[in-house]
């Protein structure tokens, strides 16, 4: 199958390493924004075409489906165009920064007919695949979840270090993968949700920090923070705090309340079963795990959020 990969940053460098395991996908054209960078991306990875217009680079001969992973802001309407032009759509999150946003991704998915899959990367991962089926078998009941996921992004750097042309978000991306996780393994749309968020940054325009509650119907808490001001590398964990045991997740280890490791399957990448996953959608003409409009419900409940920080 042929691709068209829309990014030459640091989650364009994630799919590419793996795209090119597959043998039965070809990234033939490339859409970048910053055309010094695009060329060494194509040098890099060899492509033989590149563009600066996604139009371009989607209407190569052969073209099915785009990967796109450029910058929040561009996702909904390139997904969008995307799918207008005929092509599958492995997009990464956020599918949208408002949910009239995504609203619309997932309505054109549902018109098209076409795969829209959105990243939601930390579904495929072994240790959440295994707290996800402790809790749908019974075996663990939660009481709470704690999470935390810290930056330092006081400089606007992606996490290569290399300059940034726009400004992340901290609720609409990074808490993203939290809410989703959430959504994925308690099952609960309706969930309360509330928020507050820090001061906005003098020259980002964006908060740097944010605190998130939720309470599900079945009364799972989950407290989560996020900040962009941390000092230190990039760090995230999720706390499974359940009546038979408490785990916790972290670089993709799993661990009990006593510090030991749980056995988990062979390691292998979440990009690439994600990636994967997309790619046998196609194949046997079926909804993927992650598609925009089984993850909608994610992007409400962040509107929520949104709302309550708006409110504050």
């Amino acid at each position: 199958m042929k691709v068209c990969i829309a990014g030459e940053g640091a989650q364009g460098k994630t799919h590419m390493e793996a795209l090119v395991k597959k043998k039965d996908v070809e990234v033939v054209t490339v859409a970048g924004g910053i055309e010094a960078d695009t060329v060494e991306f194509a040098r890099e990875w060899g492509i033989p075409h590149y563009s600066m217009n996604l139009e371009e680079c989607i209407e190569q001969p052969g073209v099915e489906a785009v990967v796109l992973t450029t910058p929040n802001h561009l996702h909904a309407a390139q997904t969008e165009l995307a799918l207008q032009m005929g092509k599958h759509v492995l997009l990464e999150l956020p599918m949208g920064l408002t949910l009239a946003e995504s609203q619309r991704v997932a309505e054109r998915e549902e018109e098209t007919g076409l795969v829209c899959m959105v990243c939601h990367t930390n579904r495929f991962n072994n240790a959440f695949r295994e707290i996800h089926r402790m809790v749908h078998s019974g075996e663990l009941r939660l009481h709470h979840i704690v999470q935390q996921t810290y930056f330092f992004r006081r400089t606007n750097e992606n996490r290569f270090g290399r300059p940034r042309t726009w400004a992340d978000d901290l609720l609409w991306h990074q808490a993203c993968h939290m809410v989703d996780m959430v959504f994925w393994i308690l099952g609960d749309a309706q969930m309360k949700a509330w928020g507050q968020a820090g001061p906005d940054h003098p020259t980002l325009g964006i908060p740097m920090d944010v605190s998130i509650g939720l309470r599900s119907q079945m009364g799972c808490l989950v407290t989560a923070a996020q900040s962009f001001n941390n000092h230190g590398p990039i760090h995230g964990a999720y706390r499974f705090i359940g009546e038979e045991n408490t785990f916790l997740v972290t670089k993709e280890v799993l661990t009990d309340h006593e510090g030991k490791e749980v056995a988990l399957p062979a390691a292998v990448s979440g990009v690439d079963d994600q990636d994967g996953e997309f790619f046998a959608a196609i194949a046997q003409g079926r909804k993927p795990l992650t598609s925009c409009s089984a993850c909608l419900p994610v992007m409400e409940v962040i509107d929520r959020i949104q709302q309550a920080i708006d409110s504050a």
